[in-house]
């Protein structure tokens, strides 16, 4: 695998200082609150797992299986595979993303959780890719900005291959196109 890897974007340790940083501003943020974290499976849950150990308050963690892209590529349509286990309604959430690209996903995922009337409602992401976006969102915790090209490990993948990766690395482009 790591031979298909053009350049690591992000090591294991870069990695954890952001999952540091990021659950501790959660922990000040949501001191007292108890909020629910969903992580949107599949790319997220390893970033989940590491953050989810620096945050240092109650919390609930719960998962959405959701779908817009084939292959390398957003469909713009947003299917949810696996919905919510717990009620929303008055409670603080916390959505927690692997990498945020189009903003398709995201505001989808936003309005039903807005419809469902949580009492708050921010994001949390390890990786923002700008470059992509074609909808605004509103990312109150972004790990690090990225360049455009095609991330794998992590959680991340293609075609459900290289999540295992510990750390996040630019998949070759002839091994995609």
């Amino acid at each position: 695998m790591k031979n298909d890897i053009s350049e690591v974007v992000l090591s294991e340790a870069d990695i954890q200082a952001i999952a540091k940083r990021l659950g501790e501003q959660i922990t000040e943020d949501y001191e007292g609150k108890t909020p629910i974290l969903v992580g949107l499976l599949k790319g997220s849950i390893m970033f989940m797992s590491d953050l989810i150990k620096y945050i240092d308050t109650h919390l609930e963690i719960d998962f959405m299986d959701v779908s817009s892209y084939v292959g390398t590529k957003s469909s713009g349509e947003v299917k949810i595979l696996k919905d919510l286990s717990t009620s929303v309604e008055g409670r603080h959430i916390l959505i927690v993303e692997d990498i945020i690209e189009t903003g398709a996903t995201l505001n989808s995922i936003v309005d039903l959780i807005e419809y469902r009337n949580a009492a708050s409602l921010e994001i949390v992401t390890l990786l923002d890719k700008p470059v992509n976006r074609k909808l605004h969102v509103d990312v109150k915790y972004a790990g690090t900005e990225i360049p455009d090209g095609f991330v794998v490990g992590y959680g991340l993948d293609f075609d459900e291959k290289y999540r295992n990766l510990p750390y996040i690395g630019l998949l070759k482009p002839e091994l995609y196109q």
